[in-house]
């Protein structure tokens, strides 16, 4: 939670805030890339005071971790998100006049992120930010050549590695080709055994 306490309801009243905090669960993609759990998050904060509440502009920086989609290894990545976000306050409405009675008892719009006793949360739009700064499908290297798809080498690391191609119209003939080979040499035994047999007589 932060707090905008200093900042009072003066509109255009600025205060610039750095802190580092842990990354809550779930910060990431789920099975994909994602800042893990308690690491920390470096953010940077402006807060400016308006008439609807406070605009809270930020930078967030964190280590990433997560799996290459093409050779499967682990993998690094620094990310950098960047967001805004409008913080109201409760007791007024979306152009920063005070709500009439009537409106008290009207269901909060809940695009409106409101603040809590001068306190904003300020999770869920780091959760937002974060994840659209993330790579759907991270790779190690941008060049990466991934993994063989017979037998699941990795090339990168023998970018040499082959298998002989076999045409498949061809393998049946190929099979074909050999019994006849086979069977060739038979018969040529046998001529040759009967032309011995002539000669002997």
């Amino acid at each position: 939670m932060f707090d905008t306490h200093e900042l009072g309801r003066r509109p255009g009243a600025l205060q610039r805030l750095s802190r580092t905090v842990e990354a809550p669960v779930d910060l990431g993609i789920d099975g994909v890339i994602g800042v893990p759990q308690g690491s920390p998050v470096e953010l940077d904060l402006r807060l400016e005071s308006v008439m609807e509440g406070v605009l809270v502009t930020g930078t967030a920086r964190a280590s990433a971790e997560g799996e290459c989609v093409r050779c499967l290894e682990p993998l690094r990545q620094d990310v950098v998100a960047d967001f805004q976000e409008m913080f109201s306050y409760p007791d007024t409405d979306d152009r920063g006049h005070r709500k009439a009675a009537a409106d008290d008892d009207a269901e909060d719009d809940e695009d409106i992120m409101p603040l809590e006793d001068g306190m904003f949360d300020l999770e869920p739009v780091l959760r937002d930010a974060v994840v659209l700064a993330l790579p759907m499908q991270p790779v190690c290297r941008e060049d990466c050549a991934g993994l063989c798809a017979e037998c699941g080498a990795n090339l990168n690391e023998n970018p040499d590695h082959h298998h002989d191609a076999v045409d498949i119209r061809w393998a049946a003939l190929q099979g074909l080709a050999g019994s006849l080979g086979t069977d060739e040499k038979d018969n040529m035994s046998g001529a040759e055994a009967g032309v011995d047999e002539k000669q002997e007589k």
